[in-house]
């Protein structure tokens, strides 16, 4: 199957793109599951952008400046922040039902959450990913340019150094002078039939890698495939040890990976221990932590309720937002009410119980302003990729804005390149493999990845932790090779290669960075350097 260009994610960073490219290109969207299953369908908060005169770029960039921790790359700060207005103009043309607010110099409502300095958030109730999401799906699906492959799952790019020379000779082509990403091999979850699909230009917009963790707030495909592709096609990744925990994740047996967004906090939510803190019980916490209590940055509200969990022997802590009245409530946080109903908690009486969880992947394949990676025809947008917008840690809601400036950057660029001549790729070749026997490695293999890094690897970390963490990858790296060698291929072996390799990035990136700064803390090293470095990997020559 051949394409202009092809997508691999289906969140609001591919989905963008491919509207924008589908005007004057063939494209193809590849999704592991349906459109909906990616991380932007569960975004709450919303999309940061300067929309009123009361705001500026320069306050936006100093905000995000801050919450970076010295590590933000100014140029590229600068650029999606200074896109931002005409992303969310886009959006608006496109049919997004943003709430309205008539009295609001732009007729939307803004909020506000933590580390922001002004009300610049424009949203959809508390469900503003699901709203893009959805608008952007319906477009998609009936764009004639676009072909969707649903329930496909990408295996590994197709570079050019890697066909072999009598086939590109047959096919009447000369090799590329630099590899060239042609494609991608995908496998359709539903039939096992593995797809050779060739493109011009290939997008990598897989989002992050929360699964790598025990507690996330990602959804299951969230599995690190991209930045593992990437890699082992040649590309160099970035800051990979600063995952960022989202501080308040829903504590509750029956709730799996529920956010509680930043804007409950930002709307006036309060840190307080539960019950279970006896006689502290109802107390609130944060300014003995951070003079902006609250609204502190993400990383700095997360290692405070790790630390006051780990202190008083806590499972979670409570996030009250009662005293707003109960019209406030469901008409800001609709979503968060039901939700929290549906499992006997009353939010507009009650606290809500959260605990820290791996939320976002702030590094990634390392990427220009247009989304170019170091492999000529790939390019990377959004999550997975790293511009150096977010630094040592993401400011609240820039994230979805950076899906769409890069996005949009991207697909310009695509637009302006030539198209390249055939070249006949070989078939995927399952000649040497069986079908395996025990599918039972996989599942304990997985279990094992996801709890040592969340023991080891976590909120906060020691050089001990870090170096048995990276032992355990060693080992587990071996196995799963010998098993992808031997046997067919299936979705779970596919996720656990990705997170493995991923896993690896994240420990020696965090044993390579002899300071604390931003989401990465380490016992060892408690103070921050003089000068900031982003840490950048390369993989092995091959």
């Amino acid at each position: 199957m051949k394409f202009d260009v092809l997508i691999i994610g289906s969140g609001l960073a591919g989905l963008s793109v491919a509207l924008h490219l589908a005007e004057t290109k063939k494209v193809a969207i590849i999704s592991k599951r349906s459109l909906l299953d990616g991380a932007s369908n569960w975004a709450q908060g919303g999309i940061a952008a300067v929309l009123d005169s009361g705001d500026s770029y320069d306050q936006h960039i100093e905000d995000t400046l801050v919450a970076g921790a010295g590590l933000c790359d100014d140029s590229a700060t600068r650029f999606i922040i200074e896109h931002g207005r005409e992303a969310i103009e886009w959006l608006i043309a496109q049919g997004v039902p943003f709430t309205r607010d008539d009295s609001a110099e732009l007729g939307y409502h803004l909020t506000r959450e933590g580390g922001h300095s002004h009300r610049r958030i424009i949203h959809a109730a508390d469900a503003t990913g699901h709203a893009v999401q959805v608008t952007l799906e319906q477009k998609v699906r009936s764009h004639p340019n676009i072909t969707l492959l649903e329930h496909h799952c990408a295996i590994d790019l197709i570079t050019s150094d890697k066909i072999a020379s009598d086939k590109i000779t047959k096919a009447g082509a000369k090799h590329p002078a630099a590899p060239r990403c042609l494609g991608l091999y995908a496998q359709d979850v539903k039939t096992g039939k593995v797809l050779t699909l060739a493109a011009d230009h290939t997008v990598l917009a897989t989002g992050g890698a929360g699964k790598v963790y025990l507690y996330t707030t990602n959804p299951d495909t969230a599995t690190g495939d991209g930045i593992a592709m990437a890699w082992r096609a040649g590309c160099r990744v970035a800051n990979m040890e600063f995952i960022q925990f989202h501080p308040t994740c829903l504590y509750h047996p029956y709730a799996k990976s529920f956010l509680i967004t930043e804007a409950v906090r930002g709307e006036g939510g309060l840190l307080k221990l539960p019950q279970e803190a006896g006689a502290a019980a109802g107390t609130r916490f944060m300014l003995a932590h951070d003079e902006r209590a609250e609204l502190a940055p993400r990383d700095v509200v997360a290692r405070a309720i790790d630390a006051e969990m780990k202190k008083r022997g806590l499972d979670y802590v409570d996030l009250d937002i009662s005293h707003q009245t109960p019209e406030f409530l469901q008409e800001h946080f609709p979503t968060i009410y039901a939700r929290c109903l549906e499992l006997g908690i009353d939010i507009t009486t009650q606290p809500i119980p959260v605990v820290p969880a791996a939320h976002y992947t702030c590094g990634g394949i390392v990427t220009d302003f247009c989304g170019r990676t170091d492999l000529a025809g790939l390019y990377a947008v959004g999550e997975t990729s790293y511009t150096g917008l977010h630094g040592a840690n993401r400011l609240a809601s820039n994230s979805l804005l950076e899906c769409l400036v890069i996005g949009r950057a991207a697909a310009h660029h695509i637009e302006q390149q030539p198209k390249l001549k055939a070249i006949a790729l070989p078939a995927w070749d399952e000649s040497r493999v069986t079908d395996a026997d025990e599918e039972v490695i996989i599942a304990n293999n997985w279990d094992e990845l996801r709890r040592f890094m969340w023991n080891y690897v976590g909120i906060v970390r020691t050089t001990k932790r870090l170096e048995r963490a990276q032992h355990r990858i060693g080992l587990l790296k071996e196995e799963i090779h010998e098993y992808y060698t031997n046997f067919r291929i299936t979705r779970d072996l596919l996720e656990l290669r990705n997170l493995v390799e991923v896993a690896s990035m994240i420990v020696n990136s965090a044993l390579s960075r002899r300071e604390s700064r931003g989401l990465h803390f380490s016992r060892d090293y408690p103070d921050t350097l003089p000068k900031a470095l982003p840490t950048v990997l390369s993989p092995p020559r091959r």
